[in-house]
């Protein structure tokens, strides 16, 4: 495949409306909503700043479970730990561009620090992060819950709710 990623999206777009496009069914989307979250290593997550504008951000994607619980890990310390005590509102969203698949969830983000939690997702590593290890205090997991979807995949949408 060669180009630009906008140029293999109209070239997918272009096979689709000539071939014709197979109808996405709301549980076969559902369904590749779920694989494209669960394959996704990088999410963008959204939050809400003071003054009500949107914030986004990559953040490394710990897991998954099914569509309704993210997890990710951040800095106590961040700015988005502050927002998201604040304002729990929040969306993830995952892309796969080689299939031009999006998920888009939306829902609520939760800090935690309970030590099981936070002993459960750690990661060999992540000192450089946390120089104190699995006990350092600026080391926050943050678990979004999400409440509704809407997957992208042909041309087509799936809304859902959860």
């Amino acid at each position: 495949m060669s180009g630009s990623i906008m140029e293999r999206g109209i070239e997918a777009a272009n096979r689709l409306i000539a071939n014709g496009i197979t109808p996405l069914s709301l549980e076969h989307g559902i369904r590749k909503a779920s694989e494209l979250l669960d394959r996704s290593e990088l999410a963008m997550v959204g939050s809400v700043r003071d003054d009500g504008y949107p914030n986004i951000k990559s953040m490394f994607k710990i897991k998954s479970e099914n569509l309704r619980h993210v997890w990710f890990s951040t800095n106590t310390s961040s700015k988005r730990v502050a927002q998201f005590k604040k304002d729990p509102k929040a969306c993830v969203y995952v892309l796969d561009a080689q299939v031009f698949a999006g998920l888009m969830l939306t829902g609520t983000m939760e800090p935690v620090f309970d030590a099981e939690i936070r002993q459960r997702l750690w990661h060999t590593g992540w000192e450089a992060y946390y120089p104190q290890g699995v006990s350092d205090p600026d080391y926050c997991i943050l678990k979004f819950t999400a409440k509704e979807g809407n997957f992208y995949q042909g041309l087509q949408n799936v809304c859902f709710q959860l």
